[in-house]
């Protein structure tokens, strides 16, 4: 059974994922503030943690600060501000993902699974050549086959051929007809950007939890596409 640790100073929200969490399985500890959350992390085994960022006493940033000076258990912020720079600001504080609130309780569980997925696979996980990883995307250019978080992505050629040609550049952004070079195998001149969007759209809703919050395939508006290693 896996301990989640959920940390929020509005009970109604505790208890309310607590509901789902224990659903499911899991085992929850629950803190009232950063500090309570820093304690219990100290006296229990955990495989994921809930932070609310704006708490009493000691903040979300604050105690992910200090969990992380021991702890590399994943975190997911919960956060009222949407804003792009506090998303930024909390995932380079040691968060491992964000959820803006008012959230949907199911997309938040299926994060959980995600992160304790990744979180307990890291150990036994061996490099192998041919193998592509950043963070829990896995494509294997020999076998053909993608993993996400060790579940297996079933993907159309052309949809492989498009995530392989990100996968090997990570960091790099890759306009359309790049990309439509690459896999078409044919001059951009012939190229439809609609075609390369398509597809795009088509590989997020296979290896995003959300398609419209991508951890994985982002887009530079105006420039292209790329996938950065995490």
């Amino acid at each position: 059974m896996y301990n989640v640790l959920i940390c929020d100073d509005d009970k109604a929200i505790l208890n309310s994922i607590e509901i789902y969490l224990k659903h499911e399985g899991y085992n929850v500890l629950k803190a009232e503030n950063g500090r309570q959350a820093v304690e219990i992390a100290d006296g229990n085994e955990i495989h994921c943690c809930i932070m609310d960022i704006m708490m009493p006493v000691m903040d979300g940033i604050s105690a992910t600060l200090k969990i992380r000076e021991k702890y590399r258990f994943p975190i997911i912020f919960l956060s009222a501000k949407s804003e792009d720079t506090e998303k930024i600001a909390g995932l380079s504080f040691g968060g491992d993902d964000y959820v803006t609130k008012p959230f949907n309780p199911l997309e938040l569980l299926a994060r959980v699974k995600s992160q304790i997925r990744r979180y307990t696979s890291l150990g036994s996980l061996e490099h192998k050549e041919g193998v592509i990883t950043t963070g829990g995307l896995s494509l294997d250019t020999v076998a053909k086959t993608v993993t996400v978080d060790g579940e297996s992505v079933k993907l159309t050629a052309t949809e492989l051929g498009i995530l392989q040609t990100l996968m090997e550049n990570l960091g790099r952004v890759l306009s359309a007809s790049q990309i439509y070079e690459k896999v078409w195998r044919e001059p951009a001149m012939y190229s439809d950007e609609k075609t390369v969007t398509v597809h795009i759209r088509r590989i997020r809703e296979k290896i995003e939890i959300n398609p419209k919050e991508p951890k994985y395939l982002q887009v530079v508006w105006g420039i292209g596409y790329k996938i950065d290693k995490l």
